[in-house]
């Protein structure tokens, strides 16, 4: 049996307190900081979508105050008032229709909140239908095709008035103590998911925040759907590394897949290693890593958690994917590589330490100072340093020579200085070792020295 638990480093969930801004306050996003500013129109996917019939919304009767013989029976008409949509990219256009949706959907969603016993079997197919009629729409191309999380502005929706109050009556929906699994798996079924999961890819933050919290509560309640969810998942991430490149959910499906693997039960299915094999390590291949690398570590770490067997699988496939151009992935890899490190076991290390010390090694020597320091960071990691201390007659040989030459041609004192400090940290955990490969070092650079001077001779 499965159990999902949030990963202790999710980013905080989108609001589920029932009183909503007004139309009027939410139609605007934070501008974040940018290194290229660009001044783009915002285009929404409400373009794309089909506009209902000019229908005249007349305001229905307040929920809070229907006789109990009439409640289930206003409350189904607003839902269905619900399934009208306006066009918000005319801001002028049908605003008496669009505040009376407004108040209907606020309506539902406090209902929903704070009563109990109105979702009763009846309510469930008008429910899913309101949802599926507002939320499920052909999202657009991105207006621009160069788009750049880290740096763009996103494309926002402009219907987020109504589209805000629609997820969080669902997810209300699926947190009420009157949920019902076994009602509800006839509406939301593996066709409802599939279309759900297409959302993650909106420009949106907002939404793709909404989406991460409501999938997890149907992965959460809905049992038959686990495994069609991690399949469909996996098709979205082949599709990213090996088609598109571009998808812009990754990370919140990540952080999903954090909680997930955390409940995975013991011994680990073949179904997730390969997971973890074919699609978690290769996704490190991306170059849009960094917006979501965070939670692919987090993801990675906790399949060690689980079972210490998958590790030398992990940091070979990061040895093979290794970055060879760019730095800035380097650094990421060398911090997900400090985070595997961290909860290693020591019959897994020695299993790797050659191979793995061979690249930091590499990393050490780079002209490039973040990389090198980085790396040389390791050695201020008391677990690290302990792994390091007990296999010394394997790992120092590997980085000595690159450590004693490194620090008389490097041109960043602050490297200069680290590996002094490395260099006395090993001489004071084996110091035989220590002046053996100095001696040694020595006797190379003399012989070197002589052959260079026949060179120059003849």
């Amino acid at each position: 049996m499965e159990t999902t638990k949030l990963p202790p480093t999710s980013p905080s969930s989108p609001t589920t307190g029932f009183s909503v801004p007004s139309a009027e306050k939410v139609d605007g996003f934070p501008r974040r900081s940018m290194r290229r500013a660009r001044q783009r129109r915002s285009h929404s996917s409400s373009q794309f979508r089909y506009q209902s019939s000019q229908v005249e919304l007349t305001p229905l009767p307040l929920l809070k105050d229907a006789p109990v013989a009439e409640l289930h029976n206003l409350f189904c008409k607003k839902l269905q008032q619900c399934c009208v949509l306006f066009d918000f990219l005319d801001c002028v256009a049908d605003l008496k229709g669009k505040e009376i949706k407004r108040a209907a959907l606020n309506e539902l969603v406090e209902s929903v909140a704070t009563s109990r016993g109105v979702l009763i079997e009846p309510l469930y197919p008008e429910a899913i239908k309101m949802i599926s009629v507002n939320i499920f729409r052909t999202l657009p191309p991105s207006e621009n095709p160069e788009f750049d999380p880290e740096e763009d502005e996103p494309t926002l929706e402009a219907s987020w008035p109504h589209l805000q109050l629609v997820y969080e009556f669902f997810l209300r929906f699926l947190e009420s103590p009157d949920f019902q699994p076994s009602m509800a798996k006839r509406y939301v079924d593996q066709k409802f998911v599939l279309q759900l999961l297409e959302l993650f890819d909106s420009e949106d933050p907002r939404e793709r925040e909404y989406l991460k919290t409501i999938l997890h509560r149907v992965y959460g309640k809905l049992l038959g759907l686990r495994a069609y969810i991690r399949k469909q998942i996996n098709n979205i991430f082949l599709r990213f590394i090996y088609e598109t490149e571009h998808f812009n959910g990754v990370a919140e499906l990540l952080e999903i897949l954090g909680s997930i693997i955390n409940g995975f039960a013991l011994p680990l299915k073949s179904e997730h290693k390969q997971f973890l094999v074919r699609v978690l390590i290769p996704l490190h291949t991306a170059k849009s890593l960094s917006i979501f690398h965070a939670q692919l570590a987090y993801c990675v770490v906790q399949f060690m958690e689980k079972d210490a067997t998958v590790t030398e699988y992990i940091i070979r496939g990061l040895l093979k994917y290794w970055p060879k151009t760019c730095t800035q992935k380097e650094v990421m890899f060398l911090g997900e590589i400090e985070e595997i490190l961290d909860v290693i076991e020591p019959s897994q290390f020695i299993r790797v330490q050659e191979p793995l010390f061979k690249q930091i090694t590499a990393c050490i020597s780079s002209p490039h100072f973040q990389v090198a320091e980085r790396a040389l960071y390791f050695w201020n990691n008391e677990y690290i340093l302990s792994l390091i201390e007990e296999n010394s007659q394997v790992i120092l040989p590997l980085v000595f020579t690159t450590l004693y030459r490194v620090s008389k041609e490097h041109w960043n004192q602050t490297i200069v200085s680290l590996i002094y400090n490395v260099l006395k940290t090993f001489m004071e955990m084996n110091s035989k070792l220590f002046d053996d490969l100095t001696a040694s070092y020595k006797v190379d650079k003399q012989n070197d020295s002589v052959l260079l001077l026949s060179d120059s001779v003849l």
